[in-house]
């Protein structure tokens, strides 16, 4: 599920609400790999959507 979520991810982050809303799904089906796509979203976002990342994973 890690790699669905990350391509999905990838495909809507130039909507910002989009990200968003896709952002709380993948939150909530990758189950143990969620420090691994909190990682991975930081690597690629944290420059984009500080304050969407910030919301989610903290």
């Amino acid at each position: 599920m890690l790699e669905y979520s990350k391509t999905i991810l990838s495909k809507v982050s130039f909507d910002r609400a989009l990200f968003d809303k896709e952002l709380a799904k993948a939150i909530q089906t990758v189950g143990e790999q969620l420090s691994e796509l909190k990682q991975w979203c930081y690597e690629t976002f944290r420059h984009r959507y500080p304050l969407i990342l910030q919301k989610h994973f903290n």
